[in-house]
């Protein structure tokens, strides 16, 4: 048995936020055994000072994309020419692969993200790598094998699924381990590997469906141009039988109230992921329409289009897109969708996001005086205005410890 005591946060379910201020985080085999105001548990305690909560759940992130972060100029369709195609095909090297991935987890663990739903590139050893590295970090990381029969030389397959059976069958439900079936987006997909995407996922039930819609004006009007009996772009998914409870959504910042509906219907999930949405001018995603349906939300840096591996950072140009939009989102909104949020988008809030008793103990520490401004702000501030700082000045220097299931996985750097 570990005993932590600390201020600790949670907001499992929106608009329940759970504090204490002074709390116990008990930890059994890994798992969360009670977590509660402080008593005396019998056992020895190790104080964390800071705010203690749930591990950060990144619901779309590249990590092939990680040495392109900040690459200059154009918009999405461009952008990916230009800049992260060229870049992926070097992942058909192991060796390269096993390098980015291991970097890669390292500033997720850095930054508080113990979770996450990854883009590797079309290359198996691509997949293989990121799970290899994260079944050695002891993370919970779910990704699949990119579809992409359609896209430029170097990075075009087919439509066969062997390779995908074969990394399931490797690696799917191993440790912290998932799979997730990967088109890229539906413009570099065929029919037939769409078709063939939708019996994968169909003959998988524990498998996620990873993919992005509707980030962007160019990309939509090239889909419906290429799909003009489509109702709209999540009308192409579902054709193919991919848009259902196990489906997650990358941007969806230009939808229809019909695709919204759709979704909410099917019990599919979107990554909100601002800082890509504001790099590549796509737009301004809408979370009041977002409101309105009650689609499933986390959030997503989508690195390399999104410039920082930091879910605080994320969280505070959420925040500036909701301004511009005319809506406020709240801090503790905030940490709800970048914790048990997205671990429902993701369909393992039965396992993580919560600091709930049985959920595995994966939190991390942040530090309210982790800079000297945000000391000065946060000195004698309430809970809200602490937690609101962190959103909008914390980084990686705000993340003072993580934690996986109980154990020490990285301590900043004094």
């Amino acid at each position: 048995m570990k005993a932590y005591r600390g201020e600790i946060l949670s907001v499992p379910e929106d608009g329940d936020v759970r504090h204490f201020e002074d709390g116990l985080l008990l930890v059994e085999d890994g798992l969360v055994a009670s977590c509660r105001a402080y008593a005396d548990p019998g056992v020895p305690v190790e104080h964390l000072p800071g705010l203690i909560v749930p591990g950060f759940i990144d619901a779309h992130v590249h990590y092939p994309q990680t040495e392109r972060i900040a690459s200059h100029g154009a918009q999405l369709l461009e952008w990916l020419d230009r800049h992260i195609f060229p870049a992926e095909k070097a992942f058909a090297d192991p060796a390269h692969a096993d390098a980015i991935a291991a970097f890669f987890l390292d500033e997720l663990l850095k930054n508080g993200t113990t979770s996450a739903l990854v883009f590797p590139t079309v290359h198996a050893c691509s997949v293989d790598s990121l799970f290899e590295a994260a079944l050695a970090r002891d993370m919970r990381i779910i990704a699949g094998k990119v579809l992409m029969d359609l896209g430029p030389e170097g990075l075009r397959d087919t439509p066969d699924t062997s390779d995908s059976e074969g990394l399931i069958a490797r690696w799917h439900g191993r440790g912290r381990l998932g799979y997730a079936v990967t088109p890229r987006f539906a413009l570099t997909s065929s029919d037939a590997q769409l078709e063939a995407a939708g019996k994968l996922l169909a003959a998988h039930p524990g498998v996620l469906m990873h993919t992005h819609l509707a980030e962007n004006h160019g990309e939509i009007a090239a889909v419906a141009e290429r799909f003009p009996d489509a109702a709209d772009y999540l009308d192409v998914y579902d054709r193919f039988g991919l848009v259902g409870p196990r489906s997650v959504f990358a941007h969806c910042v230009h939808m229809s109230d019909r695709a919204m509906g759709r979704m909410a219907e099917a019990g599919a999930g979107i990554a909100f992921c601002p800082t890509s949405n504001l790099f590549l001018g796509s737009g301004l995603f809408d979370l009041a329409q977002r409101d309105q349906y009650g689609v499933k939300l986390g959030m997503g840096t989508d690195v390399g289009a999104g410039t920082s591996f930091s879910i605080l950072h994320t969280l505070g140009e959420a925040y500036k897109v909701c301004q511009m939009r005319g809506a406020s989102l709240d801090p503790f909104r905030a940490l709800h969708f970048a914790t048990a949020g997205g671990a429902r988008t993701l369909g393992i809030a039965d396992r993580v996001g919560a600091l709930l008793p049985g959920q595995e103990a994966d939190f991390i520490v942040l530090d309210p005086a982790a800079t000297p401004l945000l000391a000065r702000r946060t000195a004698g501030a309430s809970l809200h205005d602490r937690l609101f700082a962190l959103q909008v000045l914390g980084d990686e220097r705000a993340v003072a410890a993580t934690y996986l299931r109980g154990s020490l996985a990285h301590k900043r750097e004094q």
